[in-house]
C-alpha cells in the first residue's frame, strides 16, 4: 500500500483530452497550466497528452499483464493528488480516447478530487463535463462545483499562446477552481492518509 505524504506539494494531473488534428487542446494546456503554477508555484503539475501515449487496449484486471506504458501511466495517476481534465465537446459527449484512459486506471483515481477545464461552441463543452462527472463519480471521485469553460472556442477566441478576450473571465474562473481543488486535495490527502479509502 503506498504511504501519502501530507507535507510534501501537491501533485496534480493535467490530462489532455483531445487527439483530434487540428486540436485546439495544446492552446488551452498551455494556457491553463500556466495559469495553475502562477496562482499555486508549490504545486506540481504534470501534464499527461493522450497524443503522446501508445495507449494498450484492455486494462490489467482483464487478464492480461500491464505494458511498460501502462505500467508508466499508473504510477503517473496514482502519484497525483488532483486531476484538472482538459476536454472539447464532440456530439454532446467527451473524447472516446479520454474515456478510454480513464478506464484503463481503477484504484489510482480513488478519494482524489477532479476539476475541469472545457471548450466547445455554445455549450463551451460542459455537456461533455457533466458526462464526465458521471464516470469519475463511478471511480470514487470528487469533481469540482466550478470549471473552465470556453464557449465558441473556435471563433477566433483563442490566440497562440491562450484566450485572445475575456482573459480575466478566464482567469477568475481558473482561480476560483483551483482554489476548490486545492482545498479538496489537501483535505482528501489527509483523510487518505489518515484512514486508507478502500
Amino acid at each position: 500500500m503506498t504511504t501519502t505524504n501530507t507535507t510534501t506539494p501537491l501533485r496534480v494531473g493535467v490530462i489532455v483530452g483531445s487527439t483530434r488534428d487540428g486540436r485546439l487542446a495544446p492552446t488551452v494546456s498551455t494556457w491553463f497550466t500556466a495559469q495553475a503554477e502562477a496562482h499555486t508555484p508549490e504545486t506540481h503539475y504534470d501534464v499527461i497528452d493522450l497524443t503522446d501515449l501508445d495507449l494498450p487496449g484492455t486494462h490489467p484486471d482483464w487478464g492480461h499483464q500491464p505494458t511498460p506504458v501502462q505500467a508508466e501511466l499508473a504510477t503517473r495517476v496514482a502519484a497525483a493528488d488532483a486531476y484538472v481534465v482538459i476536454t472539447p465537446e464532440y456530439n454532446h459527449s467527451f473524447p472516446a480516447h479520454l474515456k478510454h484512459f480513464i478506464d484503463l486506471h481503477h484504484d489510482e483515481w480513488k478519494a482524489k478530487p477532479v476539476g475541469f477545464v472545457s471548450y466547445g461552441g455554445v455549450g463551451g463543452g460542459l455537456r461533455a463535463v457533466e458526462q464526465l462527472r458521471l464516470v469519475f463519480a463511478e471511480l470514487h471521485c470528487a469533481t469540482i462545483r466550478d470549471g473552465v469553460s470556453f464557449h465558441r472556442a473556435h471563433g477566433g477566441l483563442f490566440a497562440e499562446d491562450g484566450p485572445a478576450h475575456d482573459e480575466q473571465g478566464a482567469a477568475g474562473a481558473a482561480k476560483v477552481m483551483l482554489d476548490q481543488l486545492n482545498w479538496w486535495a489537501h483535505a482528501l490527502r489527509t483523510a487518505r492518509a489518515e484512514n486508507p479509502y478502500s
